[in-house]
């Protein structure tokens, strides 16, 4: 029988369908993986921004990822939306006993439109029990100068970031350059050396749910065997596609979302 590689994604719900779980099963999905999920948090948002974060019982989380330990093969888990030191220690806890399995770290702290998503505790649980468990993170540059203490602003600054958080907490780490100015964006991998990802900017508003959609990629990637610089390349790969494929999408009145399928590009606004 075959089977595909299993996927855990353990994130929050954005009931707009753009970000969190919703847009880790859509990635899993279109790569050929299959998507199990832990649910952290019930967020009310939409394309214009989170208005409210409705956190679950870490022991409900707990008892999720259990549930999917004690029944699926797991190849491996990408991490998402935590926001509550409890939480934290509880899915750290869980996945203790697992260390054979790869884990994939997007640590979400801010929203696009600027709302908190994670409590000043909560960081401090991410650096003493989660990181030193990843295989890879993936923070932006805002979240990069958070885990660091210090700003992250520039192509330079990247490497030396990279350098320092591998250092200390022995995980390799992805910094996603998106938010640097200019027509190329680079991403920069250290994981004991540099690697460089670089691509074209898109023009488009259309990138909630971008940080979800690349970290659920390379989660796929690496459960199904790919090395871990390989793994990114083609996560990346596919993000160029997404991005392209609903950069005219016309979905919700804010940030629209990235087009997870883009085998089967949508509508354009004037064929419709």
């Amino acid at each position: 029988m075959n089977t595909p590689p299993i996927i855990l994604s353990i994130a929050g719900s954005d009931p707009s369908g753009g970000a969190g779980i919703q847009a880790d099963i859509k990635a899993i999905s279109a790569l050929g993986g299959y998507a199990a999920t832990a649910i952290t948090a019930i967020t009310v948002q939409n394309t214009r921004g989170v208005a409210k974060v409705n956190y679950l019982p870490p022991v409900v989380v707990t008892e999720q990822i259990k549930a999917v330990f004690n029944d699926l093969d797991v190849a491996a888990v990408k991490i998402g939306m935590t926001g509550q030191y409890d939480i934290v220690k509880a899915i750290s806890y869980a996945l203790i006993k697992r260390k054979d399995i790869p884990v994939v770290f997007d640590p979400v702290m801010v929203a696009t439109g600027g709302r908190k998503l994670a409590e000043n505790k909560a960081i401090e649980a991410l650096r003493l029990f989660l990181l030193p468990q990843c295989k890879v993170a993936t923070p932006n540059l805002l979240e990069a100068s958070v885990l660091l203490g210090k700003e992250v602003r520039t192509t330079d600054d990247m490497k030396q970031a990279a350098i320092a958080l591998w250092q200390q907490f022995h995980c390799a780490f992805l910094l996603k350059g998106g938010h640097l100015e200019g027509d190329e964006m680079v991403d920069v991998l250290f994981d004991g050396q540099f690697h460089y990802f670089s691509c074209p900017r898109i023009e488009t508003k259309n990138l909630h749910g971008t940080g979800c959609t690349l970290s659920s990629a390379i989660a796929t990637y690496v459960g199904k065997g790919y090395e871990l610089v390989e793994a990114i390349a083609q996560a990346k790969e596919y993000m160029n596609q997404v991005i392209a494929a609903g950069a005219h999408l016309a979905v919700g009145h804010g940030n629209g979302p990235v087009w997870h399928f883009p085998e089967s590009h949508p509508l354009q606004p004037e064929q419709a």
